[in-house]
């Protein structure tokens, strides 16, 4: 069974902007769940993967907590993934809002085979470096971090189609995405793409395999969500790692990764929902 889209692809994306769900972080003790208009209840795509986690990595979790002075390092890490999300929103929502007034005042939109409207790369460059230009300063903690991203994100985008749109599925998830964009790929093409943001205080060598398979089924959790609302379907995820100094680490899952990435998605969404039936 699928949810019924809109008739446009542009329409229905335009109704994931405005978040469907109420957050509820206290009635349940295992974390955090929505609520649709019916009651309907769906759990986060973030705890679903938590919980379905390989022990090992579980476990490594575990000993990091049991470490003093954990709790402090915690709260920083958040602190710096929200300021340095927040940063990225900022800039896109900017853009896109510069975007948008220029090429509807001069009538310069042309839609694609994907049903979705486009300006000019051109004007899209300019709307990022104004954005850019006139961005608030980030905190200290996340100044680092942040800067690399929006240098990333100057460099190879091309587009801005959604800025934190949310999803939810029949199967029983919900979560927000950072971004769809189109991101340049080689060739000079760009290809439309899931986007999703990550800090971290290490190299990109020094990323856990097992962390980063579960950074893929997450953003295999967007596409699928995405489809089901919309229509749409993505062929490239970009998993964007930014970093205290230099360049963001970026990993691209496409075509038949990004299908794989779904399913493994899908499988630990069944194990999930076995468990706590």
């Amino acid at each position: 069974m699928v949810a019924s889209i809109e008739s446009h692809p542009q329409d229905a994306l335009a109704g994931l902007r405005r978040w469907q769900l109420e957050r509820d972080d206290e009635s349940d003790p295992g974390g955090r769940i929505y609520r649709d208009s019916a009651g309907t209840i769906f759990h986060s795509v973030t705890r679903i993967l938590s919980a379905t986690a390989p022990e090992q990595q579980q476990e490594a979790l575990r000993k990091w907590l049991e470490r003093p002075g954990s709790e402090g390092d915690r709260a920083l890490a958040a602190e710096r993934g929200t300021l340095t999300h927040s940063h990225a929103e900022y800039l896109l929502k900017t853009a896109n809002k510069l975007v948008r007034n220029t090429a509807n005042r001069r009538g310069l939109w042309r839609t694609g085979s994907d049903g979705l409207e486009r300006a000019p790369k051109a004007i899209t460059a300019w709307g990022l470096e104004k954005a850019i230009q006139g961005a608030p300063s980030p905190s200290w903690s996340a100044s680092g971090y942040a800067r690399g991203l929006r240098h990333w994100i100057a460099k190879n985008g091309t587009a801005i189609h959604a800025v934190e749109f949310s999803v939810h599925r029949l199967h029983g998830f919900a979560g927000s995405a950072d971004g769809l964009l189109d991101i340049a790929a080689d060739g000079g093409s760009s290809r439309l793409s899931v986007v999703d943001w990550k800090t971290t205080r290490k190299s990109a060598h020094a990323c856990m395999e097992t962390v980063l398979e579960g950074y893929k089924c997450q953003a295999g959790a967007y596409s699928l969500g995405l489809t089901e609302r919309t229509g749409i379907q993505v062929d490239q995820a970009a998993i964007v790692l930014a970093r205290r100094t230099g360049s963001p680490a970026v990993t691209l899952v496409r075509g038949q990764e990004l299908r794989d990435a779904e399913q493994r998605f899908l499988e630990r969404c069944s194990c999930y929902f076995s468990e706590i039936i």
